[in-house]
């Protein structure tokens, strides 16, 4: 059964002023993984079931849509880092401590055929439409593969210290949301349940390669932002608290 995966950061001695520097810390990082600006931001108070107070999707700003978030990423690009700093700058503008800030970014991720990518919730279906036919790149698949790139949204979350009743003491100060695992961990139900987990089923070669490169992917950001970005303890975990995600990767590895 699909799982949501999850990456928890904590930082040491960790203020609210100290906030938008953490999320543009990792907003970089995932630059250099995927895309090189931000989708959407926005600013929720007290709890995720109060509306936005703050809201921007900059796939529908003109200004934005003129830089292709497809490219390969140049990491040393300062009208890049601009965008990022200006975009978190404009979210972070009016900082509480019952508030939360969200960044969604996309990155390309190996889908098999007929398995809905993830896209950016607030956006519309022709910003959908748009998004999916410049990330299927036939040319990048492999023969007979049913495998394809797709976009997937990831959402880089920042906590207040008083938000959610003090929730990141559990889910971290920072939060990366990868939405569902099935990228990393193959959505198989074994033939006996009894017998094989998900993560013990076989896969064929094909998607034992596409699921190590989008691990491999998975495991550079999470190097990149262990190295970069001054936190005191990382977790990846998934919303069941079932270990998959990890053991998928110890068993890639292991294959290769």
């Amino acid at each position: 059964m699909a799982d949501r995966l999850y990456l928890s950061l904590w930082y040491p001695n960790f203020r609210l002023e100290a906030l938008p520097n953490a999320l543009l810390g990792v907003l970089r990082q995932f630059s250099q993984v995927g895309a090189k600006r931000v989708s959407a931001a926005s600013a929720y108070p007290i709890n995720f079931t109060e509306s936005p107070t703050y809201q921007r999707i900059y796939v529908i700003d003109n200004r934005a849509s003129q830089v292709d978030p497809f490219v390969p990423i140049d990491p040393t690009s300062e009208s890049e880092d601009h965008l990022l700093e200006a975009a978190v700058a404009e979210a972070t503008e009016q900082l509480h401590d019952d508030m939360a800030y969200e960044f969604e970014m996309r990155w390309q991720l190996w889908t098999p055929e007929g398995q809905q990518p993830t896209f950016n919730r607030l956006a519309t279906n022709q910003d959908t439409d748009e998004e999916d036919a410049v990330s299927d790149d036939s040319s990048l698949d492999l023969p007979d593969s049913s495998w394809r790139m797709r976009s997937h949204t990831v959402r880089i979350l920042g906590f207040g210290p008083s938000f959610d009743v003090a929730g990141y003491e559990q889910n971290g100060q920072l939060l990366v949301d990868f939405g569902i695992d099935t990228p990393w961990v193959p959505d198989q139900p074994p033939s006996n349940p009894l017998s094989k987990t998900p993560e013990e089923e076989d896969i064929d070669e094909t998607a034992q390669i596409h699921l190590q490169q989008n691990v491999e992917k998975l495991l550079a950001f999470t190097l990149l932002v262990e190295k970069n970005c001054g936190i005191s303890s990382r977790l990846l975990w998934t919303e069941s608290g079932k270990p998959l995600a990890e053991k998928l990767i110890a068993r890639l590895q292991r294959v290769h």
